[in-house]
């Protein structure tokens, strides 16, 4: 059985005046070592809010949190030593150089990978000598990459940290990500909204809704569960679909495409039967199956 590294149980945090403000409501989540967890919401859904609680950086309203076996809250230097994290909003000092920046955190790292960075460096043509105060924000970015990512981190956890990077230094990041997460004791916990990204690299996905986890599980077993069924039959069909895990039902007569989380061949089989159908199985992309989780 896998290590886990993180574990979240019965995490609830509220915001406002006696806690008016619900963000998350009973978050229980086991992230092991070794894997790559894409974490998806709408805009609120509270993946910031989860993540910072889940560092300590936060305190939660009720729940627990543990990283490499501790408290979150209360972690020991080794411990933080081996997390590598990039927020939405950095902070660096403007005056200072890129160079003397990324050599200012290394110096806090025995195990910083100078030769790593300087290649991320190079490859995302980041100035080592421009004042950081100077940096468009895709290039801030890119320098809170460098700084989480060059001492390789056993847990790597990354907020929206490709949103302000054009597409060619997107993909450059992600392909760092795969060779840090290649090393089988490296977690990576990736929140953000371009599925795009999470389908080339994230083994495992999280949806947060309604403040709490909708699905948790692996990547290829939710693109192989959920997909779209496309029914047609020469008599009219049922004005709703009495099917357990129907996300979407659209109908058009003898017409109908259903969007199903739970599709098995002898499912197919019994529609078939049931309507007197044909029935197409068509695959969704990451985006598509988000979009069907939060109708309605």
């Amino acid at each position: 059985m896998s290590e886990v590294i993180l574990e979240l149980r019965g995490v609830h945090k509220s915001f406002g005046r006696a806690g008016a403000k619900p963000v998350l409501t009973g978050v229980d989540l086991a992230i092991s070592r070794g894997r790559v967890l894409g974490l998806l919401g709408k805009n609120g859904a509270g993946k910031t809010t989860l993540l910072k609680c889940a560092l300590g950086l936060m305190r939660m309203s009720a729940g627990t949190a543990t990283i490499f076996g501790e408290d979150s809250w209360n972690l020991s230097a080794e411990a933080k030593a081996r997390i590598g994290y990039v927020p939405q909003k950095l902070e660096f000092q403007g005056w200072l150089k890129v160079r003397q920046t990324l050599a200012y955190f290394g110096s806090f790292y025995p195990r910083w990978n100078g030769v790593l960075v300087e290649l991320l460096r190079e490859r995302w043509e980041l100035d080592a000598e421009a004042r950081v105060g100077t940096l468009s924000a895709g290039q801030v970015q890119k320098l809170g990459l460098l700084v989480a990512m060059g001492h390789e981190p056993e847990l790597l956890v990354l907020d929206e940290p490709a949103a302000s990077l054009d597409p060619e230094a997107r993909r450059a990041f992600l392909a760092a990500v795969v060779d840090i997460a290649a090393d089988w004791r490296r977690t990576v916990i990736l929140s953000t909204h371009l599925t795009s990204d999470l389908e080339r690299v994230a083994t495992d996905i999280v949806i947060l809704k309604n403040g709490t986890v909708f699905y948790d599980g692996a990547m290829d077993d939710l693109k192989e569960s959920v997909r779209s069924l496309v029914v047609t039959s020469d008599r009219a069909l049922p004005s709703r679909a009495d099917i357990p895990g129907v996300l979407a039902y659209e109908i058009m007569g003898n017409h109908a495409v259903i969007t199903l989380a739970g599709v098995t061949p002898s499912l197919v089989d019994e529609l078939e039967r049931t309507y007197k159908a044909d029935v197409e199985v068509r695959d969704l992309t990451l985006e598509d199956i988000f979009v069907e989780m939060h109708r309605g």
